[in-house]
Parts: structure tokens; sequence; C-alpha cells
């Protein structure tokens, strides 16, 4: 039985464990964000959303997640 490693990234600032080879796609989902209502920068780059199922998290990842609001 193949042993399920765990890795930790960081998440706008907070420490954050999941298992080596999860997506950028699964992350946000299991965060429940709004794709269509945010930016999400990996390690100082934004990412294409047409590309997020195929990135896979690394260890010492750094994700920020900014949400857009409207106004005027």
């Amino acid at each position: 039985m193949k042993k399920i490693k765990k890795i930790e990234i960081k998440v706008n600032g907070k420490v954050k464990s999941v298992t080596e080879k999860t997506s950028l796609l699964e992350l946000a989902n299991n965060l429940k964000i709004p794709l269509k209502k945010v930016a999400i920068e990996l390690n100082q780059e934004i990412v294409d959303k047409k590309k997020i199922n195929k990135i896979s998290l690394k260890k010492n990842d750094k994700i920020e997640i900014v949400h857009f609001i409207g106004g005027g």
C-alpha cells in the first residue's frame, strides 16, 4: 500500500497541509473558492485559469487568492 505523502503550502499567508500531487483546481474546490470571482497567484505569478487543473502543487508553494470586489 502506497503511503499518501503530505506537503505544506501557504495559502494567503497561512500554512496548509495537502496531499502531494493535489492540483490547484482541487485546492480551490476544497476551499470552496468561486473561480469566476478570484485571481490566483502561484509563487508570485498569476495563474491562467484554463490551466488550473494541470498545475500540481509542490512543497512550499505560495498561493495568494484575491477576490474581485465591485464598486466605484
